[in-house]
């Protein structure tokens, strides 16, 4: 039976170069990146070449990196060290973020006392900016959080325009960008946004590494104490390779985007087009409109006896698919996001949320179509 993977929004294959570069420097960067000999210095040295390179790539300085597990620390990193540090009044989210926000600005809030927004969005997933225009008039020392792209619906957030509005009003933002980094090329130079996170295995990098961006000047205090390493800020021994497989990820990501997002649209609409064959407008593409192109989230006419059972059975034809966040994807409950845009009726049909690669062929849906189709 042939394996066909469709689940890249919740983690990608690493890249056979990254694996290389993964396994030359465990074979080489051994040493302790804080030790002064020789093995420790030559560990240090990748790890500052990573970020410089990482930095150069997103159009920062190297000093604004900082190396993380993940974007989940990151982004409970961030939120949590505006609050405490900026002395902030408010935080303004959405009910549709990634739960390592949702969650987080919800907990810090209550923690700490203050205000929480969440700004309203439309049936189509996105955000209301005229409301968060609104919000933000009364000048009130406050964090914006918003993801740049939904990871279930790959609604696409107009990073630049909100970065800009939020800096006119004299608020931070925030903005969780794992699934757009790697993916569309982020200019911080250009995009006054003062926080960012990203994770590698979205990349075609390693899983358990990533990565906060902290505009300069906007970060005193560390998230972990007992060592120097991340510049004071975080410590703990860094995840060497881990770092030189992230950088080699990420450099790819930049040198083939073009190509690579070019085959990946048209799989994507040419995925659409099929639905629409078998299923004309019965087939739900849910924010269809402005979304990222390497995903779809599609509700399908399928009655609830087959729909309890539409994942195990495409599983068992070889079709690695989700129906949300791989983090929620074990729940019974319906999306979160989905809840926040469908009405009562549309909700019911399941979704399968297919996420593209550029290891992915035309033949692969096919295929996956022809399964649904006997369903």
């Amino acid at each position: 039976m042939n394996k066909i993977y469709f689940d890249n929004a919740a983690t990608t294959a690493l890249r056979p170069e990254v694996i290389d570069a993964i396994v030359e420097s465990l074979r080489n960067d051994f040493g302790n990146p804080s030790s002064t000999h020789a093995y420790g210095r030559s560990a240090k040295s990748s790890i500052e070449l990573a970020r410089k390179s990482i930095a150069n790539l997103l159009g920062c300085t190297a000093n604004e990196i900082i190396f993380t597990s993940g974007a989940t620390e990151a982004n409970n990193w961030i939120i949590r060290s505006a609050v405490r540090d900026l002395k902030l009044q408010r935080i303004i989210s959405s009910k549709m973020e990634h739960h390592a926000v949702f969650y987080a600005v919800k907990e810090i809030a209550q923690e700490y006392g203050i205000e929480l927004v969440f700004v309203d969005n439309d049936k189509n997933g996105h955000i209301n900016l005229q409301q968060l225009a609104e919000l933000l008039q009364d000048k009130k020392p406050t964090l914006v959080s918003l993801m740049h792209i939904n990871n279930e619906t790959g609604c696409i957030l107009p990073i630049d325009e909100v970065a800009q509005l939020v800096k006119e009003n004299g608020a931070y933002f925030h903005s969780d960008t794992v699934q757009s980094v790697g993916k569309l090329k982020i200019d911080l130079q250009q995009t006054p946004v003062d926080f960012i996170t990203a994770s590698a295995h979205k990349f075609h990098g390693p899983k358990g590494i990533g990565f906060a961006f902290f505009r300069k000047g906007l970060l005193t205090n560390p998230i972990f104490f007992g060592g120097e390493q991340e510049k004071g800020l975080r410590a703990g021994t860094e995840s060497v390779h881990n770092i030189v497989g992230m950088q080699k990820a990420l450099e790819l990501a930049y040198e083939r985007h073009d190509a690579e997002k070019a085959h990946i649209t048209e799989l994507k609409s040419y995925f659409i087009a099929r639905l629409r064959e078998v299923y004309g407008d019965s087939a739900h593409i849910h924010g269809h409109e402005n979304t990222l192109y390497n995903l779809v989230n599609v509700g399908l006419p399928i009655s609830q006896e087959k729909a309890s059972m539409l994942l195990f059975m495409l599983d068992m034809k070889g079709f690695a698919i989700s129906r949300g966040s791989a983090c929620q994807s074990g729940s019974p409950k319906p999306s979160h996001v989905l809840a926040e845009m469908l009405d009562d009726e549309t909700i019911k049909f399941p979704n399968l949320r297919v996420s593209f690669s550029h290891d992915n062929t035309r033949e692969e849906i096919d295929l996956l179509v022809s399964e649904l189709q006997k369903l």
